[in-house]
């Protein structure tokens, strides 16, 4: 299990601790440390984008990973098919996966195990290699797989945590640009003699004919106090 000094970090709140990358960095890091005869690690989230945050211990590891999501053939695929752990005791021996045993086995890998972990629509996979045959069998159940697990949680965690900041900031925007909108709507009332929805609804037509955010169609209006838009905003009612 990761120690409680890890998991405190890990838990820490900060605008780069949350970048995804960081996460599986630390995650790679950790569980190629705790596992024996681990030579090194790969880490990715599939979150049915191309753009797949990806971390190892070592450049090589890379084209490991590369391969089998260029080829979709590997462990890692067949992982992510299987919703299973998916190892090769002997790189040597295996057939399965023909571009990636002749890569790993140029780098020096003999084995491989590959977890895939599941949380909240989000699968995290977590692949550990080995220079020896046959070391890697037990990795399923030892404490690489706790770090997997908590990982996957922090990555769901962190995108609740993105997710929340964005509504935020928009909710932010939202309240700053009211005043401005009000003062434009009344300013249409006034020169239009419309009712208030009526002069919201016409400054939410032309944010959407000259594609431009609504709050600067406001700010057009106010600055210029209605002043030369009787025919522009007339035109939009018919």
């Amino acid at each position: 299990m990761p120690d409680t000094q890890d998991t405190g970090r890990w838990g820490a709140e900060s605008a780069e601790s949350t970048l995804p990358g960081r996460r599986l960095s630390e995650l790679v890091e950790q569980a190629a440390r705790c596992t024996a005869d681990c030579c090194g690690a790969s880490s990715s989230v599939i979150e049915g984008s191309p753009e797949r945050p990806a971390a190892v211990t070592h450049p090589d590891l890379a084209a490991l990973v590369a391969v089998q999501m260029r080829s979709g053939e590997g462990p890692i695929p067949a992982a992510l098919e299987r919703g299973a752990p998916v190892d090769s005791t002997d790189l040597l021996r295996e057939e399965r996966w023909p571009q990636y045993r002749a890569l790993a086995l140029d780098s020096g890998v003999r084995s491989s195990v590959t977890l895939p972990i599941r949380r909240a629509g989000l699968t995290v996979t977590l692949s550990l290699y080995s220079f020896r045959p046959g070391t890697l069998e037990d990795a399923p159940l030892g404490p690489a797989r706790a770090l997997g697990d908590f990982a996957a949680e922090c990555l769901v965690r962190d995108q609740s945590y993105r997710a929340a900041l964005t509504e935020l900031d928009q909710l932010g925007a939202a309240l700053r640009s009211r005043p401005v909108v009000d003062q434009a709507c009344g300013i249409i009332m006034h020169v239009l003699g419309c009712d208030a929805d009526a002069a919201f609804g016409i400054l939410r037509r032309i944010s959407q004919t000259t594609n431009r955010k609504l709050v600067d169609v406001a700010s057009a209006v106010v600055e210029r106090r209605g002043r030369g838009l009787e025919g522009d905003l007339a035109a939009l009612l018919n």
